[in-house]
């Protein structure tokens, strides 16, 4: 004997279909309004990605900012290079409150808010005290800018006043530059000079 089972009509399958899940709502007309959307978001994309290669190749990608660079002023100084590649300025100018730079550069923040640490390492010398520094430019200038000559001194020997670019510092040469105070403390390896820049010997009047 055989069983007949009770069949629906279609519109029984048609509601069946639509309780399937993801299926609810999404007739024909849905179907094709979410192409027509995805298709006219995929265009506005490929316009937009288009038009920012044309921007690009017209005008050039941004230029990369530069670090810090050394370079030699023209009275052969250490310098600090502004980002034009063009203008070296003295290294003493660098975090003095004036911008010098055409763009600035030497007076940024990042650079001038945590002196000497922030410095780049070539624009700082250090003196003789290690709480002590100055501007690279500023050593062996004929100048007693640490305040006890130790920037006056060669770097290779304690006891042999510095050579600035081929010339040397006596203390003649420092007593016409306006610093007699400055040469009558001890120079090096105990000696002492007269204001005229002449040896003298220690308690003899100066």
């Amino acid at each position: 004997m055989n069983k007949i089972f009770p069949q629906g009509d279609g519109n029984d399958n048609a509601a069946g279909a639509k309780a399937l899940p993801g299926g609810e709502g999404c007739g024909p007309l849905c179907c094709s309004s979410r192409g027509a959307c995805l298709s006219a978001f995929l265009l506005l994309l490929l316009v937009t990605l288009a038009a920012l290669i044309a921007l690009v190749t017209i005008l050039g990608l941004p230029p990369r900012t530069p670090g810090a660079q050394i370079c030699v002023t023209l009275t052969n100084r250490t310098g600090f290079l502004c980002h034009d590649r063009r203008s070296c300025i003295p290294a003493s100018r660098v975090c003095d409150g004036i911008r010098t730079c055409s763009h600035g550069e030497d007076e940024a923040e990042a650079m001038c808010r945590d002196m000497p640490q922030s410095l780049p390492s070539f624009l700082v010398a250090h003196c003789g005290d290690p709480s002590s520094w100055i501007y690279s430019d500023q050593k062996c200038d004929g100048a007693n800018n640490c305040g006890d000559c130790s920037d006056e001194l060669s770097p290779d020997s304690p006891n042999h006043r510095c050579w600035n670019w081929g010339e040397t510092h006596s203390p003649a040469t420092l007593s016409t530059r306006g610093h007699r105070d400055q040469l009558k403390v001890a120079l090096s390896g105990g000696h002492h000079w007269d204001s005229e820049g002449h040896p003298a010997t220690p308690g003899q009047g100066r």
